[in-house]
């Protein structure tokens, strides 16, 4: 993938935390170049790395182009059947289409079961799979999930797109982390990064990791919550 050959010719090296990522599958499988030694989260500073580094993960190619076209052959319908919105109930989100699912197909319940794998053990989950379908040029506003609907971890499937989730301190602006999000990837949020810090997905023409541009693409994500305990 080009686009991330640019990302590894990293022009400036803020703060990274270089145990990312965890490789699940070759190349052939994902898409994607091998990453082993190049950081996938970078930070405003080496100790909120450091101190983040066992909450905030990105594991590349945790799902195969095969995995996600069942994905897309199961979603694509019934997102056709509404428009992208402009305007979210609690002004987080511009340029979406959004549904919940709980029933699947084979294929994908065997990529959603490891998923839920990622949870504390025991721990319960969100019955519905959130299904959040970003336009081009939509974005994700800087939002904390609201805690009365949503436990100590989230975890989301990263569909047809790169993109760039953005963390930050919500009482310490200078305080952030930059998660590159390659598609096929999973994303998780755990504890802190989950209570503590906005997160949201930069918009195309500010799509920037490390000094370098990822396009950003339509984007559908397949979020998994865990309830509050």
């Amino acid at each position: 993938m080009k686009l991330l050959l640019n990302v590894l010719k990293r022009i400036h090296k803020p703060a990274v935390y270089s145990s990312q990522p965890r490789c699940r599958s070759s190349s052939a499988r994902s898409g994607l170049l091998p990453l082993r030694n190049e950081a996938l989260i970078v930070g405003s500073n080496p100790e909120l790395v450091q101190r983040l580094g066992t909450q905030v993960e990105v594991r590349t190619g945790f799902i195969t182009e095969e995995e996600e076209g069942a994905f897309m052959q199961e979603l694509e319908l019934g997102l056709k059947k509404k428009r992208y919105e402009v305007d979210h109930w609690d002004d987080a989100i511009h340029g979406y289409r959004e549904t919940e699912r709980v029933m699947w197909g084979e294929r994908c319940e065997e990529v959603l079961s490891r998923v839920r794998s990622v949870f504390p053990e025991g721990s319960p989950l969100l019955g519905p799979v959130h299904i959040l379908d970003l336009d081009k040029t939509g974005y994700i506003k800087p939002h904390i999930d609201s805690v009365k609907f949503c436990g100590s971890t989230i975890a989301g499937l990263s569909l047809l797109s790169d993109s760039i989730m953005r963390l930050v301190k919500e009482d310490d602006a200078k305080e952030w982390l930059d998660l590159l999000l390659p598609r096929f990837s999973l994303y998780i949020l755990r504890d802190q990064a989950r209570y503590n810090f906005t997160h949201q997905i930069l918009k195309d023409e500010e799509s920037v990791f490390n000094g370098q541009r990822v396009p950003r693409l339509r984007r559908i994500s397949a979020i998994c919550r865990n309830l509050p305990g």
